[in-house]
């Protein structure tokens, strides 16, 4: 038995097909299969039921992915361990990041990491939070970007910033002639909200039902980006809510359809999380670094009411 059959495990157990697994890998299908096999004949048992489309693992094949992770996470301790000593910052670093931060936050810090720490190669995939967080604990990612609080007790969280909520709110809406904005002005019944499995869209229903108006949870339209939500704002169909890096986005002729919440503002809460196992904090602790430092002046709020969207 050794760590790379272990991986070559893993591999399959996390993609459901050998053909796929060995492209991930690099390494040849045949390779894979063949060390595989090996592995299950040293056992005497199965790990994987190939009659099954996708591959599935047996019984005691979820036993055996479990334990192969635990082994491999400490080999890779020990790794950890030596780069710390050495000061060395690099090496494969696999990242999530939740839809509704991908494309405001990774053009702002990505090529200033890349830069300053060129030994690090960033793998950077759009994941929901469920799926970061299963990632996570299945040893598939090293941290993610998402918004907290999770209040997943294998999963430590380091806060990164507050992010106000904005109305995006045209001429035509009852709301455009308002300076600022309060919690009791929403109103679920017109708002305009991402599709489920989005954390951003459970924090407007939760500020909705803060509000004197957020009886009820029929929605007009829901859509898969904020881009979508603001075309179907101008067109007369309700206001829609923003987190604020995506307005500095937004057209210099719709600016004027931005509404600001009253102090203190609410606002959510996006955080660098990661397994209690603690590997890669060199890296982690770099990323954490750079986008805090990115961030800080392009968020003004500073009193801010956190809304956590993970609250029902």
């Amino acid at each position: 038995m050794t760590i790379t059959q272990l991986k070559y495990v893993l591999a399959v157990a996390e993609h459901q097909n050998f053909t796929k697994a060995a492209e991930k890998i690099f390494v040849t299908q045949p390779t894979l299969s063949m060390q595989i096999q090996k592995l299950e004949d040293e056992l005497e048992i199965q790990i994987f039921d190939r009659s099954k489309k996708p591959i599935e693992l047996t019984g005691v094949g979820k036993k055996i992915v479990e334990q192969a992770r635990n082994i491999v996470n400490e080999s890779e301790r020990m790794q950890d361990v030596v780069d710390q000593e050495k000061g060395f910052i690099g090496g494969t670093f696999k990242l999530g990041i939740i839809p509704t931060v991908m494309p405001t936050l990774l053009p702002m810090f990505l090529k200033n990491f890349s830069n300053r720490y060129p030994k690090v190669q960033l793998k950077i995939e759009e994941l929901n939070t469920d799926e970061i967080i299963t990632k996570i604990n299945d040893g598939y990612l090293d941290a993610a970007i998402a918004a907290t609080p999770l209040g997943n007790e294998k999963i430590k969280e380091r806060v990164l910033y507050y992010e106000p909520f904005v109305g995006y709110i045209p001429e035509n809406h009852r709301l455009f002639s308002k300076d600022k904005l309060e919690v009791n002005d929403l109103d679920i019944e017109d708002i305009l909200i991402l599709e489920d499995g989005h954390c951003f869209r459970d924090g407007i229903i939760n500020l909705c039902k803060a509000s004197k108006n957020g009886g009820s949870e029929k929605f007009q339209l829901e859509s898969g980006s904020f881009e979508t939500l603001v075309k179907l704002a101008n067109e007369g169909l309700g206001m829609t809510l923003l987190p604020y890096l995506h307005t500095l986005d937004i057209l210099p002729s719709q600016t004027k359809n931005l509404k600001y919440f009253k102090e203190p503002s609410p606002a959510r809460e996006v955080s660098l999380i990661y397994s209690k196992s603690e590997l890669k904090m060199q890296i982690i602790n770099a990323l954490y670094d750079i986008i805090s430092g990115v961030i800080r002046g392009a968020i003004a709020f500073q009193d801010v009411k956190i809304i956590s969207p993970m609250k029902k």
